[in-house]
């Protein structure tokens, strides 16, 4: 995905928008976007799983009891995308034309950068789809190691970008990536 322009990109000290599903009373209420119009709309996300360098020559190796970890977490993160709607009460169901899940380990961490990218062209945006991608592939990297380690640990899961919609286009800035 390219970087939107930052002309384009709200600010993130911007006031804050009111809160689109709770109603005038109070209730919760799934937003009606049968008025708005059909765009593309593209969204990245991130996260990370963090664990001893041990652990991740495990992954590495391939030698993790439960099998290929990354694999696994990267067809994880892709089904889960597309269960959006059945795990987030007021998302839309949305027909996703395109989800890449990326994991690169991370000797630094050490561990795994999970990266997430949806998109839809519909009248709503993907950051639910995104997010929920990185968090269940990061879910099921500490599944998979979690006998051989119980203190790793899942951070920093967040929106990197957004493209599309009446909202316009966001960059997260580089204090938060």
């Amino acid at each position: 995905m390219a970087k939107p322009a930052k002309s384009k990109s709200k600010p993130e000290a911007a006031a804050p928008a009111a809160l689109t599903h709770i109603g005038a009373s109070g209730e919760a209420r799934m937003v009606d976007v049968s008025e708005k119009p059909a765009t593309e709309r593209v969204a990245v996300a991130e996260g990370r799983v963090v664990m001893k360098k041990a652990t991740l020559e495990l992954i590495l190796s391939g030698d993790a009891k439960k099998g290929d970890v990354l694999g696994t977490a990267r067809v994880a993160g892709i089904m889960a995308a597309k269960r959006t709607a059945e795990l987030i009460p007021l998302c839309h169901p949305l027909a996703l034309s395109k989800v890449t899940l990326d994991i690169t380990p991370d000797a630094k961490l050490p561990g795994c950068i999970v990266r997430a990218t949806c998109k839809v062209t519909g009248p709503t945006g993907v950051e639910m789809e995104a997010l929920t991608a990185v968090s269940v592939a990061c879910l099921t990297i500490y599944d998979m190691i979690k006998a051989a380690e119980r203190g790793v640990r899942i951070e920093g899961i967040h929106l990197i970008a957004k493209t599309g919609g009446k909202s316009g286009d966001y960059v997260a800035s580089a204090s938060r990536k």
